[in-house]
């Protein structure tokens, strides 16, 4: 129990950066949706997209290997930290070069003016930086650095929504000339109107940039090394996580990219492909607060996974550690479903809420998501990652076959159903290879069951039509509160011990 509670702790600590800081990146999405028509915004997903595969690409999975042997005993942690910045900082800066000189291909294939070829630019440096403070940011967590982890990664997105609440609502107020008239000589010489959607490119540009000063400390601890003998097994852990996180990208984002190419033109008569995108990602952010919880999680579970190996418990931690992950995640998938129209009010403009309902798919599929990142500590831990390839390539499979499938049927709720089946699949077969390799005695009707009742509970919220506001966002209310009643009284006794 106590161990629990220190993974609790650790969950809050590194979560602050991650749950505060991306709710308030959270605040951008009513500032884009208000300021940006879905087709522009969708040049915008489009690319973010395509940096989704390059992250995986410019990491290749040394993050985690540098996890697991470094907490392997007697390892010299600072000769392995400088060993992977090293390759990192090495591969990062030819990626990015070889992707600037590829920039004007990229623009004459998407027939992109030359101001949207500098967006292709400005990612390339973005994807070097953020390459290289990862391992800085990894070793903060492997030296339990949690507070200022959290600081930087929270000055970062603070200076992020700050920079996109200036340029993108007080200047563009301003010189637009809803107030502050006076103001307007001094604005028109920070604020360049035709920009658009490049603000979004270059401030990101920018705060990225300003980790390097951030992260002075760990990068003046660096000393340039290079062996190939150490790296070589770190390389050998590593490449399958590589293709396992290029896979998962594929089940992550490949829907933005597929809904352009592949949706039939006319299918919505109102909307472009590029604007049905942009709607799509746009309804995608409210399934955020889902993934917020995941990524609080993962930042403190993966160490703490490795660093409890060897716990002749450990098998027992992990499965009362996942039956408490899906209680938390399935009571979120409710109350953000079941609270749907109140969610909805952050998409600025009518244009996007009209995809609001893939929100609770979404959701669903995130919460399996979750539960694949706890299933997957038996193939990290018996260094079986090939496991992990397997089961992200058959995820992958079955994200394009879906997509491809409904897509022309249904659009982009076709999007949403095989993300559903994707991330539920890849649970499945990583608890059944699981059992085989490393069993750990999951509840697995307990947690089944809180599912369905979760997905119960929100049909019956979606499914009641009430006219009164009061009323129904009482009984929304009262259906969240029935969950947790059945929580409390099931699990009292684990609660109060905890």
């Amino acid at each position: 129990m106590s161990i629990a509670k220190k993974l609790v702790g650790q969950t809050a600590a590194y979560g602050l950066s991650s749950i505060v800081g991306r709710a308030l990146n959270y605040l951008l999405v009513p500032v884009y949706t208000a300021v940006f028509l879905p087709a522009e915004y969708g040049v915008v997903s489009y690319l973010y997209a395509f940096v989704g595969f390059f992250n995986i690409l410019y990491t290749y999975g040394m993050e985690t290997a540098f996890f697991r042997f470094a907490n392997k005993p007697g390892a010299d942690q600072r000769r392995l930290y400088n060993q992977v910045l090293s390759l990192i900082i090495g591969s990062s800066t030819l990626f990015s070069v070889l992707l600037i000189l590829a920039s004007g291909a990229i623009a004459d294939y998407k027939d992109y003016s030359p101001q949207e070829q500098n967006y292709v630019i400005w990612l390339a440096i973005i994807l070097a930086i953020d390459a290289i403070a990862a391992i800085p940011f990894a070793w903060l967590r492997l030296q339990n650095k949690a507070v200022k982890f959290a600081s930087i990664k929270l000055a970062n997105i603070l200076i992020t929504v700050g920079a996109n609440l200036f340029f993108l609502v007080v200047c563009r107020s301003i010189y637009e000339g809803e107030y502050l008239q006076e103001l307007r000589p001094l604005v028109s010489y920070i604020y360049n109107p035709d920009l658009g959607i490049g603000y979004i490119f270059l401030i990101n540009l920018v705060a990225n940039a300003l980790l390097i000063p951030l992260l002075w400390r760990e990068f003046s601890i660096f000393r340039f090394e290079f062996n190939k003998e150490l790296l070589r097994p770190m390389l050998t852990y590593a490449y399958p996580l590589l293709f396992m996180g290029m896979a998962g990208m594929v089940n992550e984002v490949i829907d933005r990219i597929l809904l352009e190419e592949w949706l039939p033109e006319g299918f919505y008569p109102q909307h472009s492909n590029e604007a049905v995108v942009g709607i799509y990602s746009a309804c995608y952010k409210l399934s955020i607060f889902m993934t917020l919880a995941i990524q609080a999680f993962r930042y403190a579970a993966e160490p703490f996974f490795f660093s409890q190996a060897q716990d002749k418990n450990s098998p027992h931690t992990f499965a009362l550690i996942m039956k408490w992950f899906v209680i938390v995640c399935a009571f979120i998938f409710l109350f953000i479903s079941a609270n749907l129209e109140d969610f909805a009010l952050f998409l600025r403009s009518a244009a996007y809420r009209e995809g609001i309902m893939i929100v609770p798919v979404l959701l669903l599929a995130n919460l399996f998501l979750g539960v694949y990142y706890n299933l997957s500590v038996w193939f990290k831990l018996t260094d079986k990652t090939k496991y992990g390839t397997y089961i992200s390539f058959g995820g992958a499979a079955i994200t394009i076959l879906f997509n491809l499938l409904l897509i022309p049927v249904i659009g982009y709720m076709g999007s949403a159903i095989a993300t559903l089946i994707c991330y539920t699949s890849m649970a499945a077969a990583s608890y059944i290879l699981g059992n085989r390799h490393y069993p750990i005695p999951y509840p697995v009707k307990t947690i089944l069951a809180y599912v369905a009742l979760a997905a119960g509970l929100v049909w019956l919220a979606l499914g009641v039509e009430i006219e009164n506001w009061w009323l129904r966002h009482a009984y929304h209310l009262g259906i969240c509160a029935a969950f947790l009643v059945v929580v409390w009284l099931r699990e009292r006794s684990r609660l109060l011990k905890i």
